[in-house]
This record gives C-alpha cells, structure tokens and sequence, in this order.
C-alpha cells in the first residue's frame, strides 16, 4: 500500500512492526486496523501537537476506517478476530498456542494475510478519496460529531 499510494516511509514501516498479533501478540487492536489508521495519518495527519483544527480533519476518515473495518472483519480486537475466523483466540506470545495458531491457517490467506487485506483495501479506498478531494473536502470541515457517509467501493 505504501507503495501504491506513494505513502513510502521506512521509518513508519519500521516503527509498525510489533503491531502483529494485536499489540505484539497480546491480542489486542488488530494491527491492520492500526497499519490503515497510520496511512490515513500520513495523508491527513497533523504536524504539531498544537495542530488541533488538522487533528480533528484526521479523526474523521480515522473514525471511517475503524467503522469500516469492524464491519468487514467482525471486530477489531485480534483474540476477537482469531475467535471469529478459528472458533477460539490464541495467545501469540507463547511458543505453542503460536504453532497451534500457524496450523489452524493464521497465516493462510484465510487467516492474517486475508484480515490485512481487508484493511488495506479500506485504507486505500479512503485515501484515494481523500487524494481525490471533491466530496472529501467538504466532509474535511465537518465537525468530528457528525458521521459521514460516503459512497461504497468495491
């Protein structure tokens, strides 16, 4: 994605890659979910802490794609995920559940590399509207209150 979008940073690449397993393997928010919120970051992010009007611009497409991406893959929370595509969690930070969890196709298409995709083609499809701007830059000085509903990609 990073390279389609012309979102290159090895710096971010780098820093993203304890996020597998939802928060180095603990279970927690599924590390696609946070992969795709750092891209829209990356378009949209602010530069300053004390940036707060491009703060909220940001959390608006954030807010999209966490929405989005629970209702693709059916929660956001990794041991969630694992419960809904395997029938129960695993805790990938110990050696033989991680086995268990390779057997039982985690890291099959069906698996991981299938709930990363879902997140990608989420973030991809926000930011290319974004890029696009048009109806995105109204929806940009909404408030952060309001939801926005933007036409479904395929």
């Amino acid at each position: 994605m990073q390279e389609k979008l012309d979102l290159r940073d090895a710096g971010a690449f780098k820093a993203a890659s304890a996020m597998a397993g939802g928060i180095a393997g603990r279970g927690e928010t599924c590390g696609a979910l946070i992969g795709g919120i750092m891209a829209i970051g990356q378009v949209l992010g602010r530069e300053s802490l004390e940036d707060t009007e491009q703060f909220q611009k940001a959390m608006i497409p954030a807010s999209e794609m966490y929405v989005k991406f629970k209702e693709a893959v059916g929660h956001t929370l990794c041991a969630e995920i694992h419960k809904i595509l395997f029938g129960k969690s695993f805790r990938l930070y110990e050696e033989e559940e991680k086995k268990a969890f390779v057997a039982a196709g985690g890291r099959g298409p069906d698996g991981c590399p299938g709930v990363g995709s879902k997140a990608a083609k989420i973030a991809a499809n926000i930011i290319l509207d974004l890029k696009a701007g048009g109806e995105n830059d109204n929806c940009l000085r909404q408030p952060l209150s309001g939801q926005r509903k933007r036409p479904r990609r395929s």
